[in-house]
């Protein structure tokens, strides 16, 4: 009897073994890969403007998700704006993507904050999606030829010297 329990757990066991290992090889999604992979290519219009990362095609792109409720978002903004002083003249940018619903505290808040890099708002949130994105700040980093190079989730200070050497390598 006992040997019947433990083959028919061994044979449960490689059933549900070979159905995981068959089944994680249909995942497919949208979302970025790993690092290294191609970064998904997206459009997204406002009432500014439209944007799409292949237009920056050539240039580092630092795609930061933000909002303007986000409290640690407003806290990695000065350096953010900072760093984009620093980047520009290297034709590398700083692409904001906001995720705010509300159109007048969007663009007050960029006003009332000197943002110097191009700001998009997507409140459908459609390319966070695309990315996967699940909180805010998070920052992926693409190289100048369309490759993620480094996800960051989380704010951070943008004026270090390891991000610096960073991108100075991109």
């Amino acid at each position: 009897m006992y040997w019947r329990v433990s083959k028919l757990r061994r044979i449960q066991f490689f059933s549900a073994l070979v159905l995981f290992l068959s089944l994680a090889g249909c995942y497919h999604t949208t979302r970025p890969g790993r690092i290294g992979s191609a970064a998904p290519d997206f459009s997204v219009q406002d009432s500014d403007r439209k944007v799409t990362l292949s237009q920056f095609r050539g240039q580092v792109v630092l795609v930061n998700f933000w909002a303007t409720w986000c409290a640690p978002c407003q806290a990695e903004l000065p350096s953010l704006i900072s760093l984009q002083d620093r980047i520009k003249p290297k034709a590398m940018t700083v692409l904001g993507i906001s995720i705010d619903v509300d159109d007048d505290a969007y663009h007050r808040f960029i006003k009332q904050r000197s943002v110097n890099f191009p700001t998009v708002r997507d409140p459908e949130q459609k390319v966070a999606s695309v990315y996967g994105t699940t909180g805010w700040p998070e920052t992926y980093i693409v190289d100048r030829n369309g490759v993620l190079r480094r996800k960051i989730v989380g704010p951070i200070d943008w004026n270090s010297s390891d991000i610096n050497q960073f991108l100075n390598s991109l």
